[in-house]
Formats: structure tokens, C-alpha cells, sequence
């Protein structure tokens, strides 16, 4: 495909360039929050309705590769509810859902959480627990949720629960999709802390969490089309391989700063041929994701095939951790706030806090799943 952008396309990426020039480096993040909501780039896909920017796809591709590249802060701080809870509340919503949710979710007002896995079922989504009994004009739902991002911050969960028993022809049959307050009576919070201190992940449990019947999203029993709907929302992936290539450029520059036997590391044949293994893999995430982006402005639905990305990104963010440790040497020991640690810490983190990079949004094993099953057609493990 030509991705010579159009005049119109070329004018917009002025426009987003001009305001990079313009409000970079940021005064205040609740400054910058107001500035890209004025513009309606928060939620910049979404209908003009519903409060969103109406843009097209290559104009949303256009706009989060300016943002990556300048290194720009997000558009939007309500992870979860732009990438996954708009978007189904725009399909499934009921007006009055959709007016009480979609508005905060624009103005970076709360955080929400997925209740997805739990604990027995693993990559089996469809063989979930957690129940949801109805009782009159509630929800009473009793179980266990496990690695639910943002949980520890978050004020709402779009939640999974199972509606009527499994049935085993179709056991994608009697899940139900609710959004549960965080603060309901019942319902209890335990954050999982990473090695780095960090509290992305938590478990959650629910002991007759009553929710109202109209907090449902959806019709009872079709919350996985729901899911795979909302799920289905996340895009060509452009935006994280410039965030890959700006960590490379970091890389690189980490190993032009370290010095071995007197010379800068990154003279070294071994570690140059490290960082372009690096490098080819990055730019085969890009293709792939043009690839991708091909398919959503030919008005191909985006399926199995961005597990391939995933599952290649969550290996980078590791591997290029652990390398930038190596590149340090003994001061690769020191952590956050010790006085030799280098780029503060950084890579530390990075390394240490591997859980979120490597089982948000799907564990690589449940992406070689993916990849083996639905694409090469391999049977089920």
C-alpha cells in the first residue's frame, strides 16, 4: 500500500507538529490534559457524538506517531476506559450508560480496571467462575479476579462473571459483562508488588458484591461479544514500536556512555551486534503493525494477528532491560535514588518490573496460543 500521506493528512500532521512545538515540553500535566481534550484528540476515533474527535485511522496513526516520536505525554490518563471501556460502552452502551461514563473517561476524571482472568482458568477466558446471581434489580456476584491491571488506582471495573452454567457446546454461552464500582460493600482489593515496588497488578475479591441490573453492559449472557468487541478496539500497535525505538536510541546512547578498558562499550562487536538485533526486530514490529494498519483502512477487522507484536514487544522491554544492566557493569546493582545509579535508576526499573510489560494485556505464553492456533491453524495444547 502508498503511505504517502494525502495533502490532507500532510496538513494534519502539521497541525499535530505545530502543537508539539508549541506545548512541548509540558508546563502541567493538567494543562497538556486540557489542551489535547480542547482538541478533542482524547478519544480521537471515537464519534463526534459521544464526545469524541471523529478523526479517521490514518489520522489516528498519524497523530500517535507525532505524539511517540516528541515523546509527548498520553493523550488521556484513563488507560483502560480509552482503550477498551469506551469503546464497548459506544457499541453496547445504553444512552444513559454512555452519558455517565463516556464523559469522565474524556476528561481523565477516573481510572478503570479489567476483571478478567482469575486464578484456575489461566488463557481459558470463556472457562471463568467468578458468578453473578441475579436477585430482583441486582447483580450478587461471589468470587476471585487475579492480574487485574490498575486495580490498586482504579474507581471502576468492566467485570466478567458467569450468568448460567457452562454449557459445553458453546461455553462462550452465560458470561455477562457488568461495571462495578471499586467502592461497592464486598468487595476487596489485595495489590500484587512487583520487584521494582510497583503495584500495577492486584487480586480481587468479591463476597456478595451486589450491582445494579442497570450497570450491566450488554444482554445477559453476551458479555463475551462484548469482550471481543472491546478487545477487538486495540489498534496497529505504530505508536508502541516508536516508543521501542526511542528505548533503543536510549540503549545505544547508554552504551556510547559506558566505558570498557577505556573505550566506549559500545565500539564493542558484541554489543553492536546486540543492539542491531534489537534494531531488525523493532522494524519488523513496524512493518508488521503497517501491515496491520493496512488492513483497518481497507475495513478489515484486526484479529489474531497483533498477538504477534505483543508477543514480540514483551521479550524486547525484557531483554533490552537486562542488556542495559550489563552495559552498566557494577553500577547495574544500584537501584533508584542510590547515589551511582545510572539514568536514575531507569533500567533498573525497567528490568525489575517485568511483570507489567510481560503479562499485561496476555501473557507470551497465551500470545503463542494465539499465534499457534489462529493462525497457523495448529491444534489446540
Amino acid at each position: 500500500m502508498d503511505f504517502d500521506l494525502t495533502p490532507e493528512e500532510e496538513a494534519f500532521r502539521a497541525e499535530v507538529v505545530a502543537f508539539l512545538d508549541e506545548n512541548l515540553p509540558v508546563k502541567s500535566m493538567a494543562d497538556w490534559t486540557r489542551k489535547v481534550r480542547d482538541k478533542r484528540w482524547v478519544g480521537f476515533s471515537w464519534p463526534r457524538e459521544v464526545g469524541g474527535g471523529g478523526g479517521s485511522l490514518m489520522q489516528q496513526a498519524i497523530l500517535k506517531a507525532e505524539m511517540a516520536k516528541r515523546r509527548a505525554p498520553a493523550l488521556g490518563t484513563c488507560f483502560m476506559g480509552l482503550a477498551w471501556v469506551g469503546p464497548a460502552l459506544i457499541e453496547y452502551g445504553t444512552d444513559a450508560q454512555k452519558q455517565r461514563f463516556i464523559p469522565d473517561i474524556l476528561d481523565s476524571k477516573l481510572q478503570w480496571c479489567t476483571g478478567y482472568s482469575e486464578p484456575d482458568v489461566g488463557s481459558d477466558l470463556a472457562a471463568l467462575q467468578c458468578r453473578g446471581e441475579r436477585d430482583g434489580d441486582h447483580y450478587v456476584v461471589n468470587g476471585q479476579k487475579i492480574w487485574t491491571s490498575l486495580a490498586p488506582i482504579a474507581q471502576w471495573m468492566i467485570l466478567l462473571v458467569r450468568t448460567a452454567p457452562i454449557d459445553r457446546g458453546n461455553k462462550h454461552a452465560g458470561i455477562t459483562c457488568l461495571l462495578v464500582d471499586m467502592k461497592s460493600p464486598g468487595l476487596e482489593v489485595r495489590p500484587i508488588e512487583n520487584m521494582a515496588g510497583g503495584y500495577l497488578f492486584a487480586e480481587v475479591f468479591f463476597n456478595n458484591v451486589r450491582v445494579p441490573v442497570e450497570q450491566r453492559l450488554g444482554a445477559e449472557g453476551e458479555g463475551w461479544s462484548v469482550t471481543v468487541s472491546a478487545l477487538a478496539n486495540e489498534r496497529s500497535s505504530i505508536s508502541e514500536v516508536e516508543a521501542l525505538m526511542r528505548r533503543l536510541d536510549e540503549l545505544e546512547e547508554l552504551a556510547r556512555s559506558q566505558r570498557k578498558h577505556g573505550r566506549p562499550v559500545l565500539e564493542d562487536a558484541a554489543v553492536r551486534r546486540r543492539i542491531a538485533h534489537f534494531a531488525t526486530v523493532i522494524e519488523g514490529m513496524r512493518l508488521n503493525g503497517l501491515r496491520l494498519l493496512t488492513k483497518q483502512l481497507k475495513g478489515e477487522p484486526l484479529t489474531s494477528e497483533t498477538s504477534i507484536n505483543k508477543l514480540h514487544r514483551a521479550a524486547l522491554e525484557v531483554e533490552m532491560a537486562d542488556f542495559a544492566l550489563t552495559l552498566q557493569g557494577p553500577a547495574g546493582v544500584y537501584v533508584k535514588g542510590a547515589e551511582p545509579a545510572v539514568a536514575s535508576g531507569k533500567w533498573q526499573q525497567g528490568a525489575l518490573g517485568w511483570p507489567d510489560t510481560v503479562i499485561g494485556g496476555g501473557t507470551p505464553n497465551i500470545q503463542k496460543n494465539i499465534i499457534a492456533e489462529r493462525i497457523l491453524g495448529l491444534p489446540k495444547d
